[in-house]
Protein backbone atom coordinates (compact mmCIF):
# COMPACT_ATOMS: atom_id res chain seq x y z
CA UNK A 1 0.00 0.00 0.00
CA UNK A 2 1.53 3.40 -0.81
CA UNK A 3 1.83 6.60 1.71
CA UNK A 4 -1.30 8.69 1.40
CA UNK A 5 -0.31 12.67 1.92
CA UNK A 6 -2.87 14.28 4.95
CA UNK A 7 -3.99 17.69 3.73
CA UNK A 8 -5.94 19.90 5.49
CA UNK A 9 -7.42 22.97 4.61
CA UNK A 10 -8.66 25.52 7.02
CA UNK A 11 -11.13 28.75 6.41
CA UNK A 12 -12.92 30.38 9.08
CA UNK A 13 -16.51 29.03 8.84
CA UNK A 14 -15.31 25.33 7.09
CA UNK A 15 -18.50 25.99 4.86
CA UNK A 16 -17.21 26.88 1.61
CA UNK A 17 -13.64 27.12 0.76
CA UNK A 18 -11.96 24.48 2.59
CA UNK A 19 -14.60 21.91 1.89
CA UNK A 20 -14.34 22.65 -1.95
CA UNK A 21 -10.44 21.67 -1.28
CA UNK A 22 -11.46 19.08 0.66
CA UNK A 23 -13.99 17.40 -1.66
CA UNK A 24 -12.22 18.90 -5.19
CA UNK A 25 -9.15 17.34 -4.24
CA UNK A 26 -10.83 13.65 -2.82
CA UNK A 27 -11.91 13.05 -6.44
CA UNK A 28 -8.70 14.42 -7.97
CA UNK A 29 -6.45 12.65 -6.22
CA UNK A 30 -7.94 9.99 -3.63
CA UNK A 31 -5.29 7.50 -4.11
CA UNK A 32 -2.48 10.04 -3.48
CA UNK A 33 -4.43 12.03 -0.62
CA UNK A 34 -6.63 11.83 2.44
CA UNK A 35 -8.23 15.43 2.22
CA UNK A 36 -9.91 16.82 5.30
CA UNK A 37 -11.31 20.45 5.90
CA UNK A 38 -12.30 22.59 8.96
CA UNK A 39 -12.62 26.37 10.32
CA UNK A 40 -11.37 28.59 12.82
CA UNK A 41 -15.19 29.20 14.36
CA UNK A 42 -17.09 26.72 11.57
CA UNK A 43 -21.09 27.76 11.37
CA UNK A 44 -22.01 24.46 11.85
CA UNK A 45 -23.56 24.28 8.29
CA UNK A 46 -21.86 23.43 4.52
CA UNK A 47 -23.03 26.17 2.15
CA UNK A 48 -25.49 24.99 0.45
CA UNK A 49 -24.26 26.71 -3.23
CA UNK A 50 -20.94 25.46 -2.58
CA UNK A 51 -22.95 21.72 -2.39
CA UNK A 52 -24.94 22.41 -5.78
CA UNK A 53 -21.61 23.82 -7.30
CA UNK A 54 -19.82 21.18 -6.50
CA UNK A 55 -22.38 18.29 -8.15
CA UNK A 56 -22.86 20.55 -11.01
CA UNK A 57 -19.04 21.44 -12.01
CA UNK A 58 -17.31 18.65 -10.95
CA UNK A 59 -20.08 15.75 -10.10
CA UNK A 60 -19.26 15.02 -6.44
CA UNK A 61 -21.67 14.54 -4.42
CA UNK A 62 -21.04 16.38 -1.26
CA UNK A 63 -23.96 16.00 0.86
CA UNK A 64 -22.21 14.05 3.86
CA UNK A 65 -20.05 17.22 4.01
CA UNK A 66 -20.04 18.94 7.61
CA UNK A 67 -18.65 22.00 9.25
CA UNK A 68 -16.22 20.88 11.87
CA UNK A 69 -13.87 22.76 13.89
CA UNK A 70 -9.95 22.41 13.61
CA UNK A 71 -9.97 21.30 17.75
CA UNK A 72 -11.18 17.85 16.10
CA UNK A 73 -7.85 17.64 14.41
CA UNK A 74 -5.32 18.69 16.96
CA UNK A 75 -3.47 15.38 17.24
CA UNK A 76 -3.00 14.74 13.34
CA UNK A 77 -0.19 14.66 11.69
CA UNK A 78 -0.90 16.62 8.65
CA UNK A 79 1.91 16.56 5.69
CA UNK A 80 0.20 19.97 4.16
CA UNK A 81 -1.93 22.45 5.60
CA UNK A 82 -3.39 24.77 3.43
CA UNK A 83 -5.58 27.97 4.75
CA UNK A 84 -8.27 29.45 2.36
CA UNK A 85 -8.67 32.97 4.24
CA UNK A 86 -7.42 35.36 5.65
CA UNK A 87 -8.41 35.17 9.09
CA UNK A 88 -7.66 31.35 9.27
CA UNK A 89 -4.49 32.35 8.13
CA UNK A 90 -3.87 34.45 11.42
CA UNK A 91 -4.93 31.96 13.77
CA UNK A 92 -3.46 29.13 12.62
CA UNK A 93 -2.42 27.12 15.26
CA UNK A 94 1.02 24.71 15.26
CA UNK A 95 0.66 21.31 13.94
CA UNK A 96 2.20 18.30 15.27
CA UNK A 97 4.95 16.91 13.02
CA UNK A 98 5.53 20.10 11.12
CA UNK A 99 3.58 19.99 8.03
CA UNK A 100 4.11 22.01 5.17
CA UNK A 101 1.65 24.84 5.48
CA UNK A 102 0.80 27.40 2.59
CA UNK A 103 -1.86 30.30 2.31
CA UNK A 104 -4.17 30.18 -0.57
CA UNK A 105 -7.12 32.91 -0.24
CA UNK A 106 -9.68 32.80 -2.07
CA UNK A 107 -12.95 35.01 -2.38
CA UNK A 108 -15.60 33.64 0.46
CA UNK A 109 -19.13 32.28 -1.46
CA UNK A 110 -20.47 32.73 2.09
CA UNK A 111 -20.50 36.29 1.34
CA UNK A 112 -21.60 36.77 -2.10
CA UNK A 113 -24.84 39.12 -2.70
CA UNK A 114 -27.21 38.80 -5.08
CA UNK A 115 -29.71 35.75 -6.48
CA UNK A 116 -28.92 32.09 -5.71
CA UNK A 117 -27.61 32.02 -9.23
CA UNK A 118 -25.18 34.99 -9.52
CA UNK A 119 -23.87 33.38 -5.70
CA UNK A 120 -23.68 30.14 -7.31
CA UNK A 121 -21.47 31.68 -10.64
CA UNK A 122 -19.50 33.46 -8.63
CA UNK A 123 -19.39 30.22 -6.07
CA UNK A 124 -17.73 28.25 -9.66
CA UNK A 125 -15.46 31.00 -10.06
CA UNK A 126 -14.05 30.12 -6.59
CA UNK A 127 -14.35 26.75 -7.26
CA UNK A 128 -12.09 26.23 -10.96
CA UNK A 129 -9.99 28.82 -8.80
CA UNK A 130 -8.87 26.14 -6.58
CA UNK A 131 -9.43 23.60 -8.77
CA UNK A 132 -6.35 25.09 -11.20
CA UNK A 133 -4.38 25.48 -8.02
CA UNK A 134 -5.00 21.68 -6.97
CA UNK A 135 -3.81 20.94 -10.56
CA UNK A 136 -0.70 22.55 -9.70
CA UNK A 137 -0.18 21.11 -6.22
CA UNK A 138 -1.17 17.63 -8.11
CA UNK A 139 1.86 18.38 -10.84
CA UNK A 140 4.69 18.59 -7.96
CA UNK A 141 6.54 15.43 -7.51
CA UNK A 142 6.13 15.60 -4.12
CA UNK A 143 8.68 12.59 -3.22
CA UNK A 144 11.14 14.17 -4.90
CA UNK A 145 11.63 17.53 -3.46
CA UNK A 146 13.71 18.77 -1.19
CA UNK A 147 11.53 20.31 2.01
CA UNK A 148 12.27 23.80 1.15
CA UNK A 149 11.81 23.40 -2.31
CA UNK A 150 8.31 21.69 -1.48
CA UNK A 151 7.53 24.10 1.07
CA UNK A 152 8.71 27.18 -1.79
CA UNK A 153 6.49 25.33 -4.82
CA UNK A 154 3.09 24.91 -2.32
CA UNK A 155 3.41 28.41 -1.28
CA UNK A 156 4.03 29.81 -4.70
CA UNK A 157 0.67 28.21 -5.61
CA UNK A 158 -0.98 30.61 -3.64
CA UNK A 159 0.91 33.31 -4.72
CA UNK A 160 -0.23 32.57 -8.60
CA UNK A 161 -3.03 33.66 -10.18
CA UNK A 162 -4.24 30.94 -10.57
Amino acid sequence: MTYKFKILFLCTGNSARSILGEYILRKMASDRFETFSAGANPTGKVNSIVLRCLKESFNIDASDARSKSWEEFKTVHFDFVITVCDNAREACPIWPGQPVIAHWSSPDPAHFEGTVEEKLIKTKEVAHQIKRRLDLFCSLPIEKLERLKLVNAVQEIGSSNA
